[in-house]
Protein backbone atom coordinates (compact mmCIF):
# COMPACT_ATOMS: atom_id res chain seq x y z
CA UNK A 1 0.00 0.00 0.00
CA UNK A 2 1.15 3.49 -0.90
CA UNK A 3 0.34 4.86 2.56
CA UNK A 4 0.84 8.54 3.40
CA UNK A 5 1.38 9.00 7.12
CA UNK A 6 0.59 12.39 8.86
CA UNK A 7 1.04 13.29 12.45
CA UNK A 8 -1.86 15.75 12.60
CA UNK A 9 -4.34 17.52 9.97
CA UNK A 10 -7.50 18.90 9.96
CA UNK A 11 -9.21 16.11 7.39
CA UNK A 12 -7.76 13.11 5.57
CA UNK A 13 -10.25 13.77 2.62
CA UNK A 14 -9.74 17.52 2.42
CA UNK A 15 -6.06 16.80 2.38
CA UNK A 16 -6.26 14.36 0.00
CA UNK A 17 -8.31 16.29 -2.67
CA UNK A 18 -6.07 18.98 -2.40
CA UNK A 19 -2.89 16.89 -2.52
CA UNK A 20 -4.66 15.73 -6.26
CA UNK A 21 -4.74 18.92 -7.13
CA UNK A 22 -0.93 19.16 -7.57
CA UNK A 23 0.57 16.24 -7.45
CA UNK A 24 -0.27 12.81 -10.12
CA UNK A 25 -0.83 10.23 -7.15
CA UNK A 26 -1.28 6.13 -7.42
CA UNK A 27 -3.82 4.68 -7.12
CA UNK A 28 -5.30 3.25 -3.88
CA UNK A 29 -2.62 5.60 -2.29
CA UNK A 30 -3.75 6.23 1.24
CA UNK A 31 -3.82 8.88 3.72
CA UNK A 32 -3.99 8.25 7.72
CA UNK A 33 -3.32 10.98 10.11
CA UNK A 34 -2.60 9.91 13.69
CA UNK A 35 -5.07 12.99 14.80
CA UNK A 36 -7.53 14.88 12.64
CA UNK A 37 -8.70 17.91 13.86
CA UNK A 38 -11.69 18.97 11.80
CA UNK A 39 -13.18 15.70 10.59
CA UNK A 40 -15.59 15.38 8.46
CA UNK A 41 -19.18 13.87 8.31
CA UNK A 42 -22.11 13.72 5.85
CA UNK A 43 -24.08 17.15 5.98
CA UNK A 44 -21.60 19.13 7.91
CA UNK A 45 -21.50 16.54 10.87
CA UNK A 46 -18.19 16.33 12.40
CA UNK A 47 -16.64 13.20 13.64
CA UNK A 48 -14.74 12.32 17.10
CA UNK A 49 -11.48 10.84 17.32
CA UNK A 50 -9.05 10.36 20.04
CA UNK A 51 -5.31 10.29 19.30
CA UNK A 52 -4.08 6.28 19.81
CA UNK A 53 -7.86 5.07 19.74
CA UNK A 54 -9.11 5.53 16.23
CA UNK A 55 -8.29 5.36 12.75
CA UNK A 56 -8.93 8.42 10.50
CA UNK A 57 -8.21 7.86 6.99
CA UNK A 58 -8.49 8.49 3.42
CA UNK A 59 -8.08 6.69 0.17
CA UNK A 60 -7.99 7.46 -3.64
CA UNK A 61 -9.17 5.10 -5.35
CA UNK A 62 -9.17 5.56 -9.23
CA UNK A 63 -12.04 4.60 -12.17
CA UNK A 64 -11.55 3.97 -15.71
CA UNK A 65 -14.99 4.59 -16.78
CA UNK A 66 -17.58 4.29 -13.99
CA UNK A 67 -20.82 6.18 -14.96
CA UNK A 68 -22.12 9.22 -12.41
CA UNK A 69 -25.72 7.45 -12.49
CA UNK A 70 -23.73 4.30 -10.73
CA UNK A 71 -22.04 6.04 -8.02
CA UNK A 72 -24.11 4.83 -5.46
CA UNK A 73 -22.52 1.73 -5.40
CA UNK A 74 -19.32 2.96 -4.53
CA UNK A 75 -21.03 3.66 -1.15
CA UNK A 76 -22.31 0.56 -0.84
CA UNK A 77 -18.86 -1.54 -1.88
CA UNK A 78 -17.12 0.32 0.87
CA UNK A 79 -19.88 -0.50 4.05
CA UNK A 80 -19.61 -3.75 2.53
CA UNK A 81 -15.88 -4.26 2.90
CA UNK A 82 -16.15 -2.01 6.61
CA UNK A 83 -18.75 -4.76 7.48
CA UNK A 84 -16.24 -7.53 5.94
CA UNK A 85 -13.54 -6.36 7.69
CA UNK A 86 -15.04 -5.80 11.50
CA UNK A 87 -16.86 -9.57 11.01
CA UNK A 88 -13.03 -10.81 10.21
CA UNK A 89 -11.67 -9.08 13.29
CA UNK A 90 -14.15 -10.77 15.58
CA UNK A 91 -16.52 -7.61 16.54
CA UNK A 92 -19.93 -8.84 16.88
CA UNK A 93 -23.19 -7.76 14.98
CA UNK A 94 -22.40 -5.44 12.45
CA UNK A 95 -24.75 -3.74 10.77
CA UNK A 96 -24.90 -1.35 7.81
CA UNK A 97 -26.84 2.35 9.22
CA UNK A 98 -28.23 4.17 5.87
CA UNK A 99 -26.27 5.55 4.22
CA UNK A 100 -23.17 5.91 6.23
CA UNK A 101 -22.98 4.49 9.23
CA UNK A 102 -21.51 0.90 10.61
CA UNK A 103 -22.71 -0.28 13.67
CA UNK A 104 -21.88 -2.86 16.55
CA UNK A 105 -25.16 -4.08 18.59
CA UNK A 106 -27.11 -0.77 17.26
CA UNK A 107 -24.13 1.37 18.34
CA UNK A 108 -22.06 3.67 15.75
CA UNK A 109 -17.98 2.15 15.09
CA UNK A 110 -17.54 3.92 12.01
CA UNK A 111 -18.47 6.44 9.61
CA UNK A 112 -18.19 6.81 5.88
CA UNK A 113 -17.12 9.92 3.81
CA UNK A 114 -17.21 9.75 0.02
CA UNK A 115 -16.56 12.62 -2.68
CA UNK A 116 -16.42 11.81 -5.89
CA UNK A 117 -14.44 13.77 -8.90
CA UNK A 118 -16.47 13.50 -11.97
CA UNK A 119 -15.47 14.24 -16.12
CA UNK A 120 -17.51 13.98 -18.77
CA UNK A 121 -20.36 12.31 -16.86
CA UNK A 122 -18.24 9.21 -15.45
CA UNK A 123 -16.69 9.26 -11.42
CA UNK A 124 -12.78 9.89 -12.56
CA UNK A 125 -11.96 8.61 -8.91
CA UNK A 126 -13.45 8.83 -5.37
CA UNK A 127 -11.99 10.04 -1.90
CA UNK A 128 -13.32 7.90 0.43
CA UNK A 129 -12.54 8.84 4.29
CA UNK A 130 -13.02 6.61 7.07
CA UNK A 131 -13.67 7.41 10.82
CA UNK A 132 -13.32 3.77 12.95
CA UNK A 133 -13.18 3.84 16.75
CA UNK A 134 -10.99 1.23 17.94
CA UNK A 135 -9.45 1.14 21.38
CA UNK A 136 -11.59 3.90 22.78
CA UNK A 137 -13.07 2.00 26.00
CA UNK A 138 -15.24 5.60 26.99
CA UNK A 139 -17.04 7.93 24.86
CA UNK A 140 -18.55 11.10 26.91
CA UNK A 141 -22.18 12.26 26.01
CA UNK A 142 -22.12 10.24 22.92
CA UNK A 143 -24.14 7.14 24.20
CA UNK A 144 -24.73 5.49 20.92
CA UNK A 145 -20.79 5.51 19.80
CA UNK A 146 -19.20 2.17 20.47
CA UNK A 147 -15.56 0.64 19.86
CA UNK A 148 -14.12 -2.44 18.55
CA UNK A 149 -12.51 -2.78 22.10
CA UNK A 150 -16.35 -2.39 23.77
CA UNK A 151 -17.53 -4.96 21.10
CA UNK A 152 -14.57 -7.65 21.53
CA UNK A 153 -13.32 -6.75 24.95
CA UNK A 154 -9.39 -7.04 23.18
CA UNK A 155 -6.75 -4.15 22.12
CA UNK A 156 -6.03 -3.88 18.71
CA UNK A 157 -3.18 -3.15 16.60
CA UNK A 158 -3.87 -0.14 14.76
CA UNK A 159 -1.35 -1.50 11.91
CA UNK A 160 -3.29 -4.53 11.48
CA UNK A 161 -6.67 -3.15 11.53
CA UNK A 162 -5.81 -0.51 8.73
CA UNK A 163 -4.51 -3.23 6.57
CA UNK A 164 -7.32 -5.68 7.29
CA UNK A 165 -9.83 -2.58 6.27
CA UNK A 166 -7.82 -1.35 3.25
CA UNK A 167 -7.67 -4.47 1.80
CA UNK A 168 -11.39 -5.32 1.92
CA UNK A 169 -12.40 -2.06 1.08
CA UNK A 170 -10.20 -1.83 -1.65
CA UNK A 171 -11.12 -5.35 -2.55
CA UNK A 172 -14.83 -4.36 -2.95
CA UNK A 173 -13.85 -1.61 -5.06
CA UNK A 174 -11.94 -3.60 -7.26
CA UNK A 175 -15.22 -5.87 -8.42
CA UNK A 176 -17.45 -2.88 -8.80
CA UNK A 177 -17.28 -2.44 -12.28
CA UNK A 178 -17.90 -5.77 -12.87
CA UNK A 179 -20.23 -6.13 -10.58
CA UNK A 180 -24.37 -6.47 -11.24
CA UNK A 181 -26.16 -4.04 -9.40
CA UNK A 182 -28.76 -6.70 -7.84
CA UNK A 183 -25.90 -8.71 -6.54
CA UNK A 184 -24.59 -5.80 -4.60
CA UNK A 185 -27.78 -4.40 -3.62
CA UNK A 186 -28.39 -8.17 -2.16
CA UNK A 187 -25.62 -8.24 -0.44
CA UNK A 188 -25.59 -4.55 0.94
CA UNK A 189 -29.51 -5.22 2.27
CA UNK A 190 -28.40 -8.49 3.95
CA UNK A 191 -26.45 -6.26 6.61
CA UNK A 192 -28.94 -2.97 6.34
CA UNK A 193 -29.94 -1.88 10.07
CA UNK A 194 -33.39 -2.53 10.75
CA UNK A 195 -34.24 -3.89 8.00
CA UNK A 196 -38.29 -5.30 7.87
CA UNK A 197 -38.63 -3.63 11.35
CA UNK A 198 -41.18 -0.96 12.35
CA UNK A 199 -38.75 2.15 13.01
CA UNK A 200 -40.02 5.48 13.91
CA UNK A 201 -38.49 8.09 11.43
CA UNK A 202 -38.54 12.26 11.05
CA UNK A 203 -39.06 13.88 8.06
CA UNK A 204 -37.82 17.63 7.02
CA UNK A 205 -40.93 19.30 8.98
CA UNK A 206 -40.13 17.64 12.51
CA UNK A 207 -43.01 15.43 12.04
CA UNK A 208 -42.21 11.43 13.11
CA UNK A 209 -44.18 8.51 11.52
CA UNK A 210 -43.70 4.60 11.93
CA UNK A 211 -42.12 2.27 8.75
CA UNK A 212 -40.21 -0.59 7.66
CA UNK A 213 -37.07 -0.49 5.86
CA UNK A 214 -37.74 -2.73 2.61
CA UNK A 215 -34.28 -1.90 0.90
CA UNK A 216 -32.61 0.36 -1.11
CA UNK A 217 -33.21 1.75 -4.88
CA UNK A 218 -30.40 1.82 -7.86
CA UNK A 219 -29.74 5.21 -7.23
CA UNK A 220 -29.08 4.68 -3.07
CA UNK A 221 -32.35 6.16 -2.12
CA UNK A 222 -33.76 4.52 0.75
CA UNK A 223 -37.26 2.43 0.09
CA UNK A 224 -39.77 2.42 3.44
CA UNK A 225 -43.29 0.74 3.51
CA UNK A 226 -45.76 2.96 5.41
CA UNK A 227 -49.01 2.52 6.35
CA UNK A 228 -50.29 4.99 3.79
CA UNK A 229 -48.01 4.06 0.99
CA UNK A 230 -46.81 0.79 0.08
CA UNK A 231 -43.27 1.93 -0.72
CA UNK A 232 -41.66 5.76 -0.23
CA UNK A 233 -37.94 6.88 -1.89
CA UNK A 234 -35.87 8.98 0.56
CA UNK A 235 -32.94 10.86 -0.34
CA UNK A 236 -29.71 11.52 2.29
CA UNK A 237 -31.43 14.56 3.65
CA UNK A 238 -34.89 14.10 4.07
CA UNK A 239 -35.52 11.48 6.44
CA UNK A 240 -33.54 10.75 9.65
CA UNK A 241 -34.15 7.48 12.14
CA UNK A 242 -35.01 7.71 15.74
CA UNK A 243 -33.28 4.33 17.66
Amino acid sequence: MNIIKLNAIDSTNSYLIELIKSTLLKDETIVLAKEQTKGRGQMGASWYSKKGETLTFSILKKFNSFPIMSQANISLAVSLGIQKALTTLFVSEVSIKWPNDILSDEKKMAGILIENQVKQGNVSSSIIGVGLNVNNDFFENLPQATSMYISSKKKYNLDLVLNVMCDCILFELSQLEHTNFSILKEQYERFLFRKDKITVFENLSGEKFNGKIKGINQTGQLLIETEDNPLQEFNLREIKMLY
